[in-house]
């Protein structure tokens, strides 16, 4: 990662926060280890940040936009602003373009940014968001956590312990 980068974008649930199933709901919101730290060093250099996430529990009828909203606003207060948010709604069957792992998020992002996606990198917990990253020509870090399988892992060009390692890597 020779290249200085402009944005880095992160998955919201297990990269950024723990990962609550359908969370609908702002108080059960918890930063991951290290992420207030790891994105004010981001910040401190200069570089744009954004968020992708699928939130397929729109779709499911468990959840509606206005507490995905709500969920966001809190990441938020705790982790501070964010230049955008791209959210997919839709269900692993719908045939979506933005859903992870399709590249739609991470475009929508960089447009929103104003960033070639080759000046990007993807921070997620999970293959998904590896290979949306890679399908939009972005560069991808993962940072795994339990849920994350081993072949995902295996399958990953970078990964990283923690997220302060993952800005280590890119910065």
């Amino acid at each position: 990662m020779d290249e200085p980068f402009g944005a880095v974008l992160f998955d919201r649930d297990g990269t950024l926060i723990r990962d609550v199933p359908y969370n609908g709901d702002p108080a059960r919101v918890t930063p991951m280890p290290g992420a207030r730290e790891a994105l004010r060093t981001l910040r401190a250099h200069g570089l744009r940040t954004g968020v992708v996430s699928n939130q397929s529990g729109i779709g499911r009828g468990l959840l509606t936009e206005s507490q995905v909203g709500a969920v966001n606003a809190r990441v938020e207060e705790l982790l501070g602003r964010f230049g955008t948010w791209q959210i997919c709604p839709h269900l692993p069957g719908d045939g979506c373009a933005c859903r992870k792992p399709a590249p739609g998020l991470v475009f929508a992002a960089c447009e929103a940014l104003h960033v070639d996606p080759r000046r990007v990198v993807v921070v997620g917990d999970i293959g998904a968001d590896v290979r949306a990253a890679e399908a939009a020509g972005a560069v991808a870090v993962l940072v795994p956590t339990p849920v994350t399988r081993p072949d995902e892992v295996a399958d990953a060009t970078r990964t990283a312990p923690d997220l302060a390692t993952a800005i280590e890597m890119i910065l």
